[in-house]
């Protein structure tokens, strides 16, 4: 499959995201045109407070745009019926577990509810959907543990498993990588990496390890002060936009290399 040729997933047309109340509307970022494309790796970031949460929710019909559009298959999101859209789309949050007494695959079971009748009974369909996720996860070994038994990576690599059995064409994870060491947050992005070409699946993710995600995503968006910005990891060097995601008197982009570096 060309690049050209890529079926877009999910697109936005002049979105403005915010919060909305009885008073006022406060505008975080405004005229965000992306287009999330099958099977591809796409990390977002920016700094701290920038506004990654606020757009990842807006996407995922966790908050309502304050302005535009956005559609998945060609069909506006807000025309989605809740159950339809979790068959399109699945989430990783970065709330707090509050199933840690399920075994692992019970836990990535929970991804089949979309699907299975009022009483939750697995179909062979379900069965197989939980399978392919534990082992395209490397989960086998850990399938009988108890949730609460699980390290924090071991525990992220279960609830990327949920949203793979729940099949759907996208999933976003809201920072998967925090609370992790070095080791493991190369790990759990690699690990994104390889499912998205595996699968086919577009893959999503908000993260502060802008060195990895560049290293690995096959597009990038990037929140700034200014404007939101969607291309492949080079082009977005070339052009310098990293250069002005932080104060410059402290943290450079060295373009060579592809990395941040503290001024000395």
């Amino acid at each position: 499959m060309t690049e050209g040729s890529k079926h877009i997933i999910l697109k936005t047309k002049q979105l403005s995201i915010g919060y909305q109340t009885k008073k006022a509307t406060s505008v975080i970022t405004e005229n965000i045109n992306l287009e999330l494309k099958q099977g591809e790796l796409i990390g977002l970031v920016g700094a701290n407070g920038i506004g990654k949460s606020t757009l990842l929710r807006t996407l995922s019909a966790i908050q309502k745009p304050l302005e535009g559009d956005i559609e998945i298959h060609d069909i506006p999101l807000k025309n989605y019926a809740a159950l339809d859209l979790a068959k399109t789309m699945s989430l990783v949050l970065t709330e707090q577990l509050m199933a840690k007494n399920l075994s692992v695959e019970e836990l990535i079971a929970l991804g089949r509810q979309p699907y299975t009748n009022w009483v939750g009974y697995l179909s062979k369909e379900d069965i197989s959907a939980v399978k392919k996720a534990i082992e395209h996860t490397n989960l086998k070994d850990l399938k009988h543990r108890k949730c609460f038994e699980l390290s924090d990576g071991q525990l992220q690599k279960v609830m990327i498993a949920r949203a793979l059995a729940q099949d759907t064409d996208l999933i976003i994870l809201d920072e998967p990588t925090t609370h992790l060491d070095m080791y493991h947050k190369a790990y759990i992005l690699k690990l994104l990496q390889r499912l998205a070409k595996d699968t086919n699946k577009t893959i999503l993710f908000s993260s502060h390890e802008i060195d990895l995600a560049i290293q690995l995503c096959d597009t990038m968006i990037v929140m700034t002060n200014d404007k939101v910005v969607s291309d492949s990891p080079c082009h977005l060097i070339e052009q310098g936009v990293f250069e002005t995601l932080f104060p410059k008197d402290l943290i450079g982009f060295d373009q060579k290399t592809g990395s941040f570096r503290v001024k000395k």
